[in-house]
C-alpha cells in the first residue's frame, strides 16, 4: 500500500510570513493540528503545530488588553514558530514504512513530496487509522481468529483446508512476530459472519487442531 493512495493531498499550506494569529485560526477553522510551510516554488521548508501555537500563545494571566494581544499575535510569524527542515516522505512510500517512521519519530503527520520535492499531500496518524480499519475488514464484523504458527513453508495451507471444510469466508489475515519468539509467529484471520453452530464447530476444529490464541465474535457499531 502506499501513501499517495491514503494521504490528503487538499492541504491547507503556509508561508514563514504568515502570521500565528492566522495559522491559528486555519487550524480552528479546518479542525487540522498542523500545517506545512512552504516557499514560493511549493517546497517544504517547515511545518507548524497547534502545539507550536500554544506554546508561543501569551499566557492567560497575561496583564496585555485585547488590542495589545491582538497585536502580539499578528506581529508572531510563522518563521518564529515552526520547525524548520520537517521530516517528509515520498508518493512512493510504502503505509508501513510511513507509520513505523511516524511511531520511531513520535510524529503525527508528516508532508508528502513528489520527486521533484513539491508538497503534494499530508499524511496523518488518522490516516493511518483508516488504512488499519480497511486492511483488516473489521466494519464487515465476524470472527477474528488468532493462531500461533511456526515460521514455516506451507504452515498455512491445513489452516486454509479447515476453513475450506467448513465454508468459511476469510475477510482478511495478517502477521506478527509472537511473543514465544523464536521460530514462531502469530496470525490473525478475520472470517465473515456465520451461522452461530456452524461458527461454534469451526472453532472448536481449530482449538483442536491448532495452537488457537483467542478468538472474538465482534458485532460493529453495537453497543
Amino acid at each position: 500500500m502506499l501513501i499517495r493512495d491514503w494521504m490528503t493531498t487538499d492541504v491547507i499550506t503556509a508561508t514563514p510570513e504568515t502570521s500565528m494569529l492566522k495559522v491559528s485560526k486555519m487550524m480552528k477553522e479546518y479542525d487540522i493540528r498542523r500545517v506545512p510551510v512552504v516557499d514560493a516554488q511549493n517546497k517544504v521548508v517547515g511545518i507548524v503545530s497547534d502545539r507550536d501555537v500554544k506554546d508561543a500563545s501569551p499566557s492567560k494571566a497575561t496583564t496585555l488588553d485585547m488590542h495589545e494581544l491582538y497585536y502580539l499575535l499578528s506581529e508572531i510569524k510563522v518563521r518564529d514558530i515552526m520547525t524548520p527542515d520537517p521530516v517528509t516522505v515520498e508518493v512512493r512510500d510504502t503505509v508501513e514504512r510511513v507509520a513505523l517512521l511516524m511511531e520511531e519519530r513520535a510524529i503525527g503527520g508528516l508532508p508528502v513530496v513528489d520527486d521533484e520535492g513539491s508538497l503534494v499531500g499530508i499524511i496523518t496518524d488518522h490516516d493511518i487509522f483508516k488504512v488499519l480499519v480497511q486492511i483488516t475488514g473489521v466494519r464487515h464484523g465476524g470472527v477474528q481468529v488468532a493462531l500461533a504458527v511456526e515460521d514455516l513453508p506451507g504452515v498455512m495451507r491445513p489452516i486454509f483446508d479447515l476453513l475450506r471444510e467448513y465454508d468459511a469466508s476469510l475477510i482478511s489475515m495478517l502477521s506478527s512476530d509472537s511473543k514465544r519468539g523464536g521460530n514462531w509467529r502469530e496470525v490473525f484471520l478475520r472470517i465473515r459472519p456465520m451461522e452461530r453452530a456452524e461458527e461454534n464447530r469451526l472453532v472448536e476444529a481449530l482449538r483442536e487442531r491448532f495452537d488457537l490464541l483467542y478468538w472474538v465474535r465482534e458485532k460493529v457499531h453495537e453497543a
